[in-house]
C-alpha cells in the first residue's frame, strides 16, 4: 500500500469516527463504497473486492461502534431494555448475513438496502413534528426485529445504526438514547458478521497477503487508528444538539446514502 492510500484510509477513519458517535452508525455506509474504490488500488483482485469490503468494513465497525458505545455509556445515552432484547436477534442475524451474502449476487444488495434506507429516512422526516410516542414491542418481537436488523446490516457491511436508530426512535426511545443503544448493538452485529466472513474466507485460495479470511488487515488498521480518536467528538455533539436537528441531519444523511446505493 502506498503512503497516499494509507492517508486516504486514515482520513476515511476520522470521518467515520465522528459519524459513529453522532449518529450511532458504525460507518459502513461510507466504508464499503470507499473500500470498493480503494482496495483494487492496493492490488486486491476485483473478484474478492466486494466480500473484502464488507468484511473489512464490519471489522472497522467493531472499533468505531465499540469506542462510540463506551462514550455513550459514560454519557448515560444507552437504554438497557433495548440492548437486552435486541442483542440476541442482532447476534444471530449478523452471523446469518455473511452466509446469505455468499449466495446472493453482490450487485443486488446495495439497491435492496437503498430502498430500505430511503423508507427509513422518509419516516424519520415525518416523525420530526410528531409528538406521539409508541411503546417498544414485547421482548419476543424485539428479538425478531433485532434479527432482521442484524441480517440486513451484515449483508450491507454496516453496523445497523441506519436501521436501529429509526426503529428505536419510532417506538418512543429518545433520539440520544436511540443513537447510544444503536452503538452497542452495532458493536455486536459487527463481531458476529465479521466472524462469518472470516470463516467463509478461510476456505478461499489466492486471497491477498495480510488477509484474515475476507478481512484485509492493512485497511482495518489504517481506518481504525483515526476513527477511535474521533468517536468522542461525535458522541459529545449527539448530546449537545437538539433532537429535531439531530433527526433532520440523520434523515438527510440516510437519503444521500440511499440515492448513492440506488444509482
Amino acid at each position: 500500500m502506498s503512503y497516499e492510500l494509507i492517508g486516504l484510509l486514515a482520513g476515511l477513519g476520522a470521518v467515520v469516527g465522528v459519524l459513529a458517535g453522532l449518529l450511532g452508525i458504525g460507518g459502513g455506509l461510507l466504508v464499503v463504497p470507499a473500500l470498493l474504490f480503494l482496495l483494487p488500488k492496493a492490488g486486491i483482485p476485483q473478484e474478492f473486492a466486494m466480500q473484502m469490503a464488507l468484511a473489512t468494513s464490519l471489522s472497522t465497525i467493531i472499533v468505531t461502534s465499540g469506542s462510540s458505545a463506551i462514550n455513550h455509556l459514560k454519557l448515560g445515552n444507552v437504554e438497557v431494555f433495548v440492548v437486552k432484547w435486541l442483542m440476541p436477534g442482532v447476534v444471530v442475524g449478523g452471523f446469518l448475513g455473511s452466509f446469505v451474502a455468499d449466495v446472493i449476487p453482490a450487485q443486488y444488495l446495495p439497491k435492496v438496502f437503498g430502498v430500505i434506507v430511503l423508507v427509513l429516512a422518509l419516516q424519520m422526516l415525518l416523525s420530526i413534528r410528531s409528538t406521539s410516542q409508541k411503546a417498544m414491542p414485547g421482548s419476543a418481537k424485539t428479538i425478531l426485529c433485532g434479527g432482521g436488523i442484524g441480517l440486513v446490516s451484515s449483508l450491507a457491511g454496516i453496523g445497523g445504526g441506519s436501521l436501529s436508530v429509526p426503529f428505536l426512535n419510532h417506538h418512543g426511545v429518545e433520539m440520544r438514547k436511540a443513537v447510544g443503544s444503536s452503538s452497542v448493538c452495532g458493536f455486536v452485529i459487527a463481531i458476529s458478521g465479521m466472524l462469518g466472513f472470516i470463516w467463509h474466507g478461510s476456505s478461499v485460495d489466492d486471497l491477498p497477503a495480510f488477509s484474515l479470511g475476507y478481512v484485509y488487515l492493512p485497511a482495518l488498521v489504517a481506518i481504525s487508528c483515526t476513527s477511535v480518536l474521533t468517536t468522542r467528538v461525535g458522541a459529545k455533539l449527539a448530546t449537545q444538539l437538539p433532537t429535531p436537528v439531530l433527526k433532520k441531519f440523520f434523515a438527510v444523511f440516510l437519503m444521500f446514502i440511499a440515492a448513492t446505493m440506488l444509482l
